[in-house]
């Protein structure tokens, strides 16, 4: 049996440009093309956990427009629930990703409806929280609302996944004190810890990890990019290296990660590197095709995958 996973989250339409590189200050470049998407990390996690076989529902907002009702079409299309997308007078948000051509991408979001999304919301979505294994969210919707979803699904015994993106240098305690595991990149997790990025292993478990572990964050995976995956879970640490392949566009690539870990995951978390194995392949083969949502592979294209390493 797959989790039942809940994502409280955003909901963004991504437009993509595509640049030689990023553009100087006062500069005008020309755009080498421009794609319109649906994405924001919330939608992006969802769909990749739900593609990799869980139950999915999503708790979240979208305004009044085209925009938002076609981006509860495309979830219901994705077999998730949407019966918790509330519905808000802000536009739907948005996400402007200057992509170059080297496959790194930089990304200004307005948050839109995602922002009023409230406590009470999340409350009216109690009887799915209290029925979830998983229940994942990002920092792209408001805090109070993350915390109320998180304080709801740990009293009823869920596991709870938070990714502190976008960057941030403070959580509160009334998200970390409901907070079983905390997955950054390098550059969130040194934020939160008030250190320098780093990949060094080392580093990262005399610095970054021990500093988390003041705030109450014991049990954390850290992705690195083309370094790998650093965890320290259960007392447990180590580090996994990635699937090397010639990536063509990161936009999706950690939350395609997240969304398989949680779908995955074990209560104990005692197969994580099978499980972080797993989601570093799910993502090497989303950062090798274009877009976000449409480059997150089903669960049958990461077995095949991974059969094919073997």
């Amino acid at each position: 049996m797959m989790n039942k996973v809940v994502v409280i989250g955003s909901l963004n339409v991504d437009v993509t440009s595509l640049v030689d590189r990023l553009p100087k200050q006062g500069e005008t470049m020309s755009v080498k093309s421009q794609a319109s998407n649906f994405g924001g990390k919330g939608a992006n996690q969802a769909v990749a956990a739900s593609r990799q076989g869980a139950e999915l529902t999503f708790i979240g907002a979208v305004g009044e427009d085209e925009r938002g009702t076609a981006f509860k079409q495309l979830l219901n299309d994705e077999g998730i629930q949407t019966d918790y997308i509330y519905t808000k007078k802000q536009p739907t948000g948005s996400a402007t990703i200057l992509l170059e051509t080297d496959g790194h991408n930089t990304i200004l979001v307005h948050g839109g409806a995602n922002m009023a999304l409230t406590v009470d919301d999340v409350e009216a979505a109690r009887p799915a929280l209290e029925a979830a294994d998983v229940v994942v969210a990002q920092l792209e919707v408001p805090r109070e609302a993350v915390a109320a979803g998180f304080k709801i699904a740990k009293a009823a015994g869920a596991m709870t996944i938070l990714n502190p993106a976008p960057v941030t240098d403070h959580l509160e305690a009334a998200i970390t004190d409901y907070t079983d595991l905390i997955v950054p990149n390098e550059t969130e997790a040194a934020a939160l810890a008030g250190t320098e990025p780093t990949t060094d292993v080392d580093a990262l478990e005399s610095g970054v990890v021990a500093l988390l572990a003041k705030q109450g964050l014991n049990n954390v995976i850290i992705t690195l990019g083309g370094d790998g995956v650093y965890y320290r879970v259960n007392g447990v640490s180590g580090t996994l290296p990635i699937f090397k392949v010639n990536a063509i566009d990161t936009t999706a690539a950690g939350d395609t990660f997240i969304g398989t870990v949680a779908a995955n995951i074990t209560m104990d978390m005692t197969n994580l590197a099978d499980i972080i194995r797993r989601s570093s392949k799910a993502s090497s083969i989303a950062v090798s095709r274009a877009g976000a949502i449409v480059s997150i592979p089903t669960k049958a294209e990461v077995d095949a995958s991974l059969a094919n390493e073997k």
